[in-house]
């Protein structure tokens, strides 16, 4: 898409809904949840979030992140049952209700990352064991794993990484429902990854969530692959880039967060400076260069209606009477 365009239409964001008569809402990060009795409308806005708060919005995001989330949960439903039912918007996903499990489970490609968390800085550390494998020493960042490895999480105030093992013996899932979700991560990474490689990008590593639905199965929830719950790198320059000892070529928007990093303290200064529109318009039209790649489609608005009207327009048929 244009930038120009873009920077044309900096105000056509979605910044926070309150859509009477849907069912009761809970604000997420980027989500605005209503919970009806067997389902859940998510409605994706162009919040983006960082040093716990809110910085700014990023015109037509939540739409990238929906429509992208949408195309993987088509392209992987034949490995697993997801909760995506329809999309009577572009901005919103209609999904069926189910029990969450609280775990992340993020599935990695490669030796990588900077933050504490990031096997990478683990693995400078001495540490060799991830995910019940042992990489050998002298590895290099960001070299390709020989397979993909598990490292989830637990989901709570204080997010800890939590081993198969402990999975089992804390009792938070059996050993058979746990082995499921793990065979199913590494499927529907291994499908990303193929489907990634064919439009020239490679998926390093995302996250995964599961729910059990009301018949007690297995159901993918949340997003999948999206480039906020995905890190990707551009394929045609890696091996060059990887040679050389350089960093990858990747989907960036480290560069908002920078920009609000040196011109404010964002985790203490009440009120944020705004963001410039240049850098705002910049990181849209890289969300919508990744979805045009990832999907082959071209990227396509609808501003006949203000955003959050054509949305309550669209949602009519969902109201609880």
């Amino acid at each position: 898409m244009d930038i120009e365009f873009i920077k044309n239409n900096l105000d056509k964001v979605l910044e926070v809904t309150d859509i009477k008569g849907i069912g009761e809402r809970r604000q997420g990060k980027m989500r605005d949840v209503y919970t009806q009795t067997d389902k859940l409308i998510l409605v994706s806005t162009d919040r983006h979030s960082s040093f716990d708060r809110m910085l700014t919005a990023i015109p037509f995001k939540g739409q990238t992140l929906n429509q992208m989330s949408i195309f993987w949960f088509e392209n992987t439903k034949d490995i697993i049952q997801n909760h995506f039912m329809e999309s009577p918007d572009l901005n919103v996903a209609v999904v069926k209700k189910c029990t969450p499990i609280l775990l992340e489970v993020v599935v990695r490609g490669y030796l990588t990352g900077v933050t504490d968390t990031s096997i990478w800085t683990h693995y400078e550390k001495g540490e060799r064991k991830f995910g019940g494998i042992t990489l050998p020493d002298d590895m290099k960042k960001n070299t390709k794993l020989s397979g993909p490895i598990l490292t989830p999480t637990t989901k709570s105030e204080h997010d800890r990484p939590i081993s198969s093992e402990e999975i089992v013996s804390e009792g938070i899932l059996s050993k058979k429902v746990w082995d499921e979700i793990s065979t199913v991560a590494i499927s529907l990474f291994k499908r990303g990854q193929e489907i990634s490689a064919k439009a020239g990008l490679i998926l390093v590593d995302t996250k995964y969530e599961f729910g059990i639905d009301s018949t007690d199965k297995l159901t993918l929830i949340d997003e999948i692959h999206t480039s906020d719950s995905s890190r990707y790198w551009y394929a045609k320059s890696f091996e060059e880039r990887f040679s050389k000892g350089e960093e990858p070529e990747y989907f960036d928007k480290e560069f908002l967060r920078l920009w609000f990093k040196n011109n404010c303290d964002p985790y203490n200064d009440p009120v944020l400076p705004e963001a410039p529109p240049e850098l705002r318009a910049e990181l849209s039209r890289r969300y919508i260069a990744i979805y045009e790649q990832l999907t082959g489609k071209k990227f396509e608005v609808d501003l006949s209606l203000p955003i959050l009207d054509r949305i309550k327009k669209n949602l009519e048929k969902y109201a609880i009477s």
